[in-house]
């Protein structure tokens, strides 16, 4: 039986995407490079200003280094236009490889100077764009909407509860079992600590079983619920929020009948263009935030790889990607390897080529190399080392070469 085709090339050069467009990008094929350029293109063209543009990562590294890329690409593609002289070539000789940069330098004298200048506008209001994580995102969204949203102004943000978390589990051991007349326990102190902390660590998660069933399963249930129910109120009271109570309380505010409608025009008229980089560590919450407020009303462009889904632990959902994937009017990948050479690629699709990885959506797609010599001098491009069902030692291959 023959794979389904993947998704087709994304064209850096093509039309600019629009409506939810889903980027499927393998490690090195340049998603960070794609987003920078994608930035460049949408600000010299007169789609979107700087500020109107919303950038968007996973974590505060890599928010630095996409941050900083973007300064870089617009500073380039400004003095790229800057240096050239009159009449107007179709290519920038000063740097021949600059795909985008010789894209932008078509045209008349009047125009590339009009695309200069929306360039270096950018770069002077730079500083203030919003290039941030996603939580950065939420709390500035959060205070602007003010009396719109569910937000505290005096609330500190806290990055770790886990000292509330068991300070709250250890007064409802107490309440529940530390009096003279309580029965036994059933949770020793060290399970209900555990239980309180698998509660809390990702809110939004629905708790199973269901509430009211019988037995310690239920018990269970029903602590989980007091050490969640408990733990909101001493933050409210105690002024102090953390990372998912902004996902949530901004979810909820979008998703309100009364608030909704007011919260996602606000946020619609303040961003026409929201690129989100590593998407494939997004969890649900976050999805509802980004569908609720741009999904079908601005283009929303979102750039990940299912395949490094990694951040389970911190409550990502793959299927949250999936989903996306499926709302979305295009889904293209980014075709190019800049990192392995070819032989390395033809090997590594040679092993692990049209493999689904735990859904039939989630496939491993060939990637073309962007390097056609060797960069490693090995005498195989990939070897393959293989451990037996039957238990014995590990061996190693004598290396499979493709392709030489």
């Amino acid at each position: 039986m023959s794979l389904p085709a993947g998704p087709a090339p994304f064209d850096l050069l093509g039309e600019l995407p629009t409506g939810t467009t889903v980027l499927e990008a393998s490690a090195g094929t340049g998603k960070t490079f794609t987003i920078a350029n994608l930035v460049a293109r949408y600000v010299a063209e007169g789609v979107a200003t700087m500020q109107e543009l919303l950038v968007v990562s996973f974590s505060r590294e890599s928010t630095r280094e996409l941050r900083e890329r973007v300064r870089e690409r617009l500073v380039s593609a400004r003095d790229g236009l800057d240096a050239i002289g009159s009449p107007v070539p179709d290519v920038v000789t000063t740097q021949p490889d600059d795909r985008v940069l010789a894209l932008l330098a078509v045209g008349d004298v009047k125009l590339i100077d009009v695309r200069r200048e929306r360039l270096a506008d950018a770069l002077a209001a730079f500083d203030a764009a919003t290039v941030t994580t996603t939580h950065g995102f939420c709390q500035q969204v959060l205070l602007a909407l003010g009396t719109a949203g569910d937000h505290d102004p005096g609330a500190v943000l806290v990055e770790n509860i886990t000292d509330l978390v068991d300070e709250v589990a250890a007064d409802l051991y107490l309440r529940k079992w530390g009096i003279v007349t309580a029965d036994p326990p059933d949770l020793t102190v060290s399970d209900f600590r555990t239980l309180a902390k698998d509660a809390t660590y990702d809110p939004a998660t629905a708790l199973l079983p269901a509430a009211g069933t019988d037995g310690l399963p239920g018990l269970r249930r029903g602590v989980a619920d007091a050490v969640r129910r408990e733990v909101a109120k001493r933050k409210r009271r105690q002024q102090i929020i953390d990372y998912d109570d902004m996902l949530i309380r901004l979810a909820a505010t979008l998703t309100d009948p009364t608030s909704g409608p007011i919260a996602r025009e606000r946020l619609r008229a303040r961003y026409r263009i929201v690129l989100v980089d590593e998407f494939q560590d997004t969890d649900p919450v976050q999805w509802t935030i980004l569908r609720e407020a741009f999904h079908g009303h601005r283009t929303l462009v979102l750039i990940g790889d299912p395949k490094q889904a990694i951040y389970g632990f911190r409550g990502a959902d793959v299927h949250a990607y999936l989903e996306a994937r499926e709302a979305a009017s295009v889904v293209r990948t980014l075709p190019v390897n800049h990192r392995s050479d070819a032989l390395l690629l033809q090997g590594m699709d040679a092993v692990f080529g049209g493999a689904a990885l735990g859904d039939a959506r989630i496939r491993v797609l060939p990637v073309e190399a962007a390097h056609h010599g060797r960069l490693v001098n090995v005498a195989a491009p990939l070897s393959v080392r293989v451990l037996r069902r039957d238990g014995l030692p590990l061996t190693k291959s004598g290396g499979a070469s493709v392709g030489g």
